[in-house]
């Protein structure tokens, strides 16, 4: 019954990515670049890879369509016509397709215990985890703790890549003045639109409640900050869209997005540095409690609040940044 399902799931986004290609209607295309994110969710899903799973449905389905809504507004609604024939984008798009089926050929089956991947670090990973860090989430230890120098850096990438963003749609404006000023008119948003405000005012509160759930209980099943950041935002912009980015900005102003970014990434810088001031290595959290266990423990959760909140930072701060253009400020 899972391979038929995976083979469904599989035949729908083979559907579903040509049918993004062929529209010509930009609306539809990122509407179906949505449904594409929820079912490569739910195909993670079925490979166990739930913490995957997760940031695909919150950040694929979720804030990249909002963004890419946002985009829209600032172009035509439907694609140039082809200058044309796509020859030679469909020869390099066969001979892709034909490397990637080929590399396949000499893959693993799936979950197969011989497999290179189970032969390697992974079973000292599964061994270690349940002594050293003490958390049954095994992928959690490795991203925050085993890997801690790698996440610190995807981290500070956001951080990057948020500049830039703000840079690109400044425009001629200073950055400082990328958002929409206090005294501006706040957009309508979805308010005079009864049933969806009705529905979206029920399901903020619970948006909100699952992103602490995930936040917090990342040690022990699926989540973290990543994913708790991307529910987070996506809980503010469905507020933003249904009463007005201008309440919005209320809630959560520019200086504060701007401090979440820098604050979040700063967070997770400092408590590497607090491990060396107590005599420990950089980003080694065994040396913040007395009890090691306790420490590396400590030390996630530290750095996990540190990325949820320079996540939720920097996406509202690209919303934002995009409403502001929108409304030709």
């Amino acid at each position: 019954m899972t391979i038929l399902f995976a083979v469904f799931l599989l035949s729908m986004l083979v559907i579903t990515a040509v049918a993004i290609v062929r529209s010509s209607d930009l609306f539809a295309a990122v509407m179906l670049l949505g449904i594409f994110s929820l079912l490569m969710a739910a195909n993670f899903f079925v490979l166990d890879a739930a913490d995957v799973a997760l940031t695909e449905a919150a950040v694929g389905a979720g804030i990249s369509t909002v963004l890419f809504l946002g985009a829209l507004a600032l172009t035509a609604a439907r694609e140039r016509s082809r200058l044309g024939p796509p020859g030679l984008a469909l020869v390099v798009s066969l001979v892709m397709a034909a490397t990637v089926v080929y590399a396949t050929f000499d893959k693993p089956a799936l979950g197969d215990p011989n497999a290179p991947v189970h032969q390697h670090v992974a079973p000292w990973y599964l061994e270690q985890t349940p002594e050293l860090i003490g958390i049954p989430n095994v992928v959690t230890a490795v991203l925050g703790s085993f890997r801690a120098y790698d996440t610190l850096g995807e981290v500070f990438v956001v951080f990057a890549a948020a500049i830039g963003v703000l840079f690109i749609l400044s425009g001629d404006r200073p950055v400082s003045q990328v958002f929409r000023p206090k005294d501006a008119p706040s957009t309508r948003g979805l308010k005079h639109h009864l049933i969806p405000r009705i529905v979206g005012k029920l399901l903020i509160p619970f948006i909100f409640l699952f992103a602490l759930y995930v936040q917090f209980h990342g040690e022990y099943g699926p989540g973290g900050g990543f994913q708790a950041g991307a529910l987070m935002a996506a809980g503010v912009i469905l507020y933003a869209l249904l009463v007005g980015e201008g309440r919005a900005l209320e809630a959560l102003p520019e200086p504060l997005l701007k401090g979440m970014v820098a604050g979040g990434a700063l967070l997770y810088l400092l408590v590497g540095v607090v491990c060396m001031l107590l005599g420990g290595n950089f980003l080694d959290y065994s040396v913040l409690a007395a009890d090691a266990v306790f420490g590396q423990q400590l030390g996630i959760i530290l750095i996990e609040a540190g990325v949820g909140i320079a996540v939720t930072g920097v996406l509202l701060c690209i919303f934002h940044a995009f409403a502001a253009r929108d409304s030709g400020i």
